[in-house]
């Protein structure tokens, strides 16, 4: 760990030797010290779990003992990411009340895990989500489209946690964007390599505790400047926006009835496609763990959500009118440090220097946290599905996987870090949302028609799960967020922003009718084995005891 330490003490000579700041202001020397404190302290967590991670249960699940309270809190954490604090707040602050309701889309996914799936997850899943799709059908091939279709939703996913990052480096240290993107690509990989899950479940533990903690703290500052009055809130938030009385209506994101139905598909359906989320369902001994996981995630989840939608609204009145938080003091223009460091400049607004430094390393804590479990997801998609399972059908011990792990995880880093550059100047709400349309496109449909549907073969797996990541990736990179907004062409291929109203059901009816046409002898088998897995998604029976270390 000498190394790491030397890195960390090298990170105050690049931002003396970086760029000036971009506000053209002195650096923040107390928000800076409390964001050392912070890094050095999940550094320490790092070491601390290097040395309690000695098997592959250990590195992708942290040896199946996490209690349900504890999974609930690092849930919370996962999820509560880069696009919760940093882009929704800048999303209601911009947009109003189409802010609310992609963070309502984003919650209300969650009694599908509750009801539909946590139990069945952990009965039937070791390390990944494969493992349950694949439990009576062909393993290579299964293996082989989930992990492709794992890889391409976290490195999705990676984009908005980098571009966030990146720009919170940026606005702290005045750090040329790209050089903070690559430092917070090196900071993801040391916390995998050495601590697997067991750092990445407490560090999301420690940073859900902080961003509760913080963001309560922040919301009463603010609403204290509107005498803790929600009318008052809303009246003066019209007042202040350029759009008035428009920002409590379905607005610009919303006006398009298909948009916003494709949209609402992919937020509520997306949850239960995410790789890095699914994971945390194997990191509890048993299945009421798991359950008891959802329920802490979705109360501390929902009272973040409500929690950041009312601060965007604060933000409309205290940052809004204020030139200081503007590039060249151009009220209505580019904010400093970019469009998604709303809720920094509300805590600086409202608490100093001090408490944006707090508020800072926890936005970081987060993002680091988030990259971290996706990193895993990636890696163990490469190293368990493709290397261990397919490559090398099962015959590898635990060090060679485990060095696998660490290879696809570098190379998962370098893919973050190219994809951080490209998209630099999207809103990372509305980029989680592309991902969970992803998600809810290739992922969902093969996992909910694998635990609950008898008629499921291999072959409707393979060419509805593609006919879903394809469809999906090809309507994103047409749409008018990517192929104008990002790839500067004068017009998009696709007219609509969100793929899942189109790819969804069309994922759907491929896996059934390629499952019905579908007369071979392996599809026999394979029906026939529903039984014994439905035995084992209700009781667990055959379920493996963790290991504890």
């Amino acid at each position: 760990m000498k190394w790491i330490l030397a890195f960390v003490a090298l990170l105050p000579l690049a931002s003396q030797a970086a760029t000036p700041p971009i506000d053209k202001q002195p650096l923040n020397v107390s928000a800076i010290t409390m964001f050392f404190v912070f890094v050095l302290i999940t550094l320490a967590i790092t070491s601390w779990a290097a040395r309690r991670t000695h098997s592959t249960a250990d590195f992708y699940t942290a040896g199946g003992g996490i209690s349900g309270f504890q999974n609930g809190l690092a849930i919370a954490g996962d999820y509560m990411s880069a696009a919760t604090l940093l882009g929704l707040t800048s999303l209601v602050f911009n947009k109003g009340y189409d802010g609310l309701v992609y963070t309502i889309g984003l919650f209300v996914g969650w009694p599908i895990i509750t009801f539909l799936m946590a139990e069945r997850l952990r009965n039937l899943g070791r390390f990944t989500f494969a493992d349950i799709v694949s439990y009576r059908l062909d393993q290579t091939s299964v293996r082989s489209f989930a992990a492709i279709s794992s890889l391409t939703v976290v490195c999705c996913y990676l984009i908005m946690q980098m571009v966030g990052a990146g720009q919170l480096i940026q606005l702290l240290f005045g750090l040329d964007y790209k050089l903070a993107v690559f430092i917070v690509g090196a900071l993801m990989l040391v916390y995998v390599i050495f601590g697997g899950m067991i750092a990445t479940t407490w560090v999301q533990i420690i940073k859900a505790i902080l961003m509760l903690a913080g963001g309560t703290a922040l919301l009463i500052l603010a609403l204290r400047e509107f005498d803790f009055s929600l009318e008052h809130l809303a009246n003066q938030a019209v007042q202040s926006h350029a759009d008035g009385i428009q920002i409590m209506g379905p607005g610009s994101l919303l006006k398009d009835p298909i948009n916003t139905l494709s949209l609402s598909l992919g937020l509520m359906f997306g949850l239960a496609g995410l790789p890095h989320i699914l994971m945390r369902f194997f990191t509890v001994p048993n299945a009421r763990e798991a359950r008891r996981s959802v329920l802490f995630a979705t109360l501390f989840i929902g009272f973040f959500y409500l929690l950041v939608c009312v601060l965007g609204f604060t933000a409309i009145v205290i940052i809004g009118g204020d030139p200081n938080f503007y590039i060249d003091g151009q009220v209505g223009g580019e904010l400093v440090g970019g469009s998604n460091m709303v809720a920094l400049h509300l805590a600086k607004a409202v608490g100093g220097n001090l408490f944006f430094g707090f508020l800072s390393a926890v936005a970081f804590a987060t993002i680091l946290a988030v990259v971290a479990g996706l990193a895993l997801a990636g890696a163990s998609a490469i190293a368990h599905d493709l290397y261990t399972c397919v490559l090398k059908k099962n015959n590898v011990n635990e060090q060679q996987e485990m060095r696998a792990s660490r290879v696809a995880t570098v190379a998962i880093v370098l893919v973050a870090i190219s994809l951080g550059f490209l998209f630099e100047h999207m809103n990372i709400a509305f980029l989680g949302a592309l991902t969970f349309g992803i998600a809810a496109s290739a992922n969902f449909p093969v996992l909910i028609m694998a635990m609950y549907w008898k008629g499921l073969t291999t072959r409707g797996v393979i060419w509805g799960g593609l006919t879903g990541l394809i469809s999906s990736l090809a309507l994103v990179i047409g749409s008018p967020s990517v192929w104008v907004s990002v790839l500067g062409n004068a017009k998009a291929i696709i007219p609509y922003d969100h793929p899942a109203l189109f790819s969804m059901p069309l994922a759907f009816a491929v896996i059934v009718a390629m499952s019905r046409l579908d007369r071979s002898a392996r599809a026999a088998r394979e029906r026939a084995a529903y039984p014994d897995q439905f035995v084992r998604a209700q009781t667990g029976i055959g379920l493996a005891k963790p290991s504890l270390h």
